[in-house]
């Protein structure tokens, strides 16, 4: 999966996605990603992006133009682009899991006071990671990413890695415990040290059940 971000700020990016899981997807061609700045794509020698809104109002609004320049410079035929803002669909896994797919996505973060209505018209999907406000689009950007890359095969050492976890069931994931077996007078389940796989499978799913119950009700409505 290739993935462009177009940024006002590219630094905000830096070491982000040099670590972890993200950069051995890099480091095995299974991600690519590259940051633009989206002042390159101006005509005017101040490399403006901003403008006031018509119809007054405080802040700025982006610029129409050098976004309409910068996807039209980086999207090809199979490509998606992706707004991230306040207004859009909320990000969950099943998104995470269709925008996996993707073989090119185009990211454009938003600042300031919005951008252009107009550019809407280029846009794939508008994505929003919850029900707040973020001062840019740079860190939803970043969370969409880590979601979604750790979604595409091959990136993860266990292939069932995402099988199991919250929110891939519609569930929250079972309670995990590792060595030892007794810490601080605290034990670990005797189902799970008994190597009955079979009855440990159905307390995981008792688990994950009652772990959704108390603490994400909704879920169980969906």
């Amino acid at each position: 999966m290739k993935i462009d971000i177009v940024t006002l700020f590219p630094g905000m990016f830096d070491g982000v996605f040099s670590d972890s899981i993200i950069k051995r997807a890099r480091e095995k061609k299974l991600l690519e990603i590259k940051i633009h700045n989206l002042r390159d794509y101006t005509l005017d020698k101040h490399k403006k992006v901003d403008d006031r809104p018509y119809g007054g109002g405080p802040g700025m609004v982006i610029m129409a133009e050098p976004v309409f320049r910068a996807v039209e410079a980086l999207a090809k035929k199979d490509s998606k682009v992706i707004l991230l803002t306040p207004q859009g669909k909320k990000l969950n896994q099943k998104l995470a899991e269709k925008i996996s797919g993707y073989k090119h996505a185009i990211l454009l973060c938003g600042h300031y006071e919005g951008i252009d209505e107009r550019v809407k018209a280029v846009v794939t999907d508008e994505i929003s990671i919850g029900d707040y406000v973020l001062t840019c689009g740079e860190i939803p950007a970043m969370a969409l990413i880590d979601c979604v890359a750790r979604l595409i095969p091959g990136v993860l050492g266990d292939s069932e890695s995402n099988l199991d976890e919250s929110f891939s069931s519609g569930l929250l994931e079972y309670p995990q415990y590792t060595r030892p077996p007794v810490y601080k007078a605290m034990s670990v389940p005797d189902i799970l040290l008994s190597g009955n796989h079979k009855e440990i499978e159905k307390w995981r799913k008792r688990q994950s059940l009652a772990k959704t119950i108390k603490h994400r009700p909704d879920l169980l409505k969906k």
